[in-house]
């Protein structure tokens, strides 16, 4: 192994041995010199220890020289390892904190994808669900159910059995999808829920603007024929009220109708057939049951008076017990307050005894 460079000379390494030889190369040149001189043999022989005694002390400098380069090259080698562990440890660590970031990045993943996977599971069942309510909507005996069973859920909910009929048949054998019962009023509110949307599902459906314009006067004819069909079944002079309902069981389908067919809407306002989407169904309802509940109230006037005239008797009868407790309560006041007086007598009388004061205590309870 070759002996590591004491410094750089002109790009050259100079090592320890190679600056020896150049010292003693040198100190021949001199010794040389000195002999070419011409001086005597006892300048030379003292020129000569002169030489091997600097020679010495060069080769001790050299030899100290060498071991200090060479402790502090360990020491450099020593420094250089430590920093290099700490830089192994340092990198060491941040590979492992990356490592758990990413696990927990990889952890979030997972959760992130199974919460897709789920809304994807749900989105199917949603995708499935709208398969079957086209079919339903496709159906004309199958929509009609559909439409007959949001009105029923409707007026289910708002009215109480006695206003309502469904499937109520009419003298003439008609039978309407639902008879709402005003108060006072023999005569019946009919509701029809059998919406024509074969020409509306094509209006949609249409490619191009021929199609579009025939689907529309499909609609628009559609509906017409279905007015008038309400208005001679279900209006009947002293059976049935002068209005009738045609129940849109969609809002979206409501609102293109007034947008799409406005002039259908007013010839039925002129036919006296009221065309009532969910929401304005449900708040025809809630009407009703103001009317009916107000209705009740009139007719159970007379039974909330008794209860009102016997809750007034109930309320003079407690007051009356209210007192009687009171003047209980004064008597019982007065009574303690006797029996406290006596108590403090027997007390007094007690003590005087125990004082032996009989003629003193015979004058004070005369006195009092």
């Amino acid at each position: 192994m070759s002996d590591p460079p004491l410094f750089m000379l002109l790009s050259y390494p100079v090592t320890p041995v190679e600056l020896a030889a150049a010292a003693g190369v040198l100190a021949l040149l001199v010794l040389l010199a000195m002999i070419a001189g011409g001086g005597g043999r006892r300048d030379l022989d003292a020129q000569m220890t002169a030489l091997a005694h600097s020679h010495a002390e060069m080769s001790g400098r050299m030899q100290t020289l060498a071991e200090i380069l060479g402790g502090r090259q360990m020491d450099f080698a020593r420094v250089v390892g430590e920093k290099l562990d700490r830089s192994a440890h340092r990198v060491n660590e941040r590979l492992e904190l990356s490592a758990r970031a990413t696990l927990g990045n990889l952890g979030a993943l997972n959760e992130r994808l199974a919460v897709i996977d789920a809304a994807q599971a749900r989105m199917s069942h949603l995708t499935e669900e709208i398969a079957g309510f086209r079919e339903v909507l496709s159906n004309k005996q199958l929509r009609g159910a559909f439409g007959q069973g949001r009105m029923e859920a409707i007026v289910r909910d708002a009215l109480p059995p006695n206003a309502y009929a469904f499937q109520f048949t009419l003298s003439t054998g008609a039978r309407p999808d639902c008879a709402l019962k005003l108060p006072g009023d023999d005569k019946i509110l009919a509701v029809d829920a059998k919406f024509p949307l074969e020409a509306f599902t094509a209006l949609k459906e249409a490619r191009d603007e021929r199609g579009r314009k025939e689907a529309l006067a499909r609609a628009r004819g559609d509906v017409l024929k279905h007015i008038k069909d309400i208005a001679d079944r279900y209006l009947l002079p002293g059976e049935t009220q002068d209005v009738a309902i045609l129940f849109v069981p969609s809002e979206s389908l409501f609102a293109d109708m007034h947008e799409l067919l406005d002039d259908v809407i007013q010839k039925a306002h002129r036919a006296r057939v009221l065309i009532v989407s969910p929401s304005l169904l449900l708040m025809a309802v809630q009407v009703l049951q103001s009317l009916v509940r107000d209705a009740l109230v009139r007719d159970q006037a007379h039974v909330i008076q008794a209860e009102t005239r016997r809750l007034v008797e109930d309320v003079l009868r407690l007051r009356t017990r209210v007192e009687k407790l009171d003047g209980h309560f004064r008597q019982a006041q007065e009574d303690i307050a006797a029996i406290l007086t006596s108590s403090e007598k027997i007390a007094r009388s007690g003590e005087r005894i125990d004082r032996m004061e009989f003629r003193e205590s015979g004058r004070m309870e005369a006195a009092q």
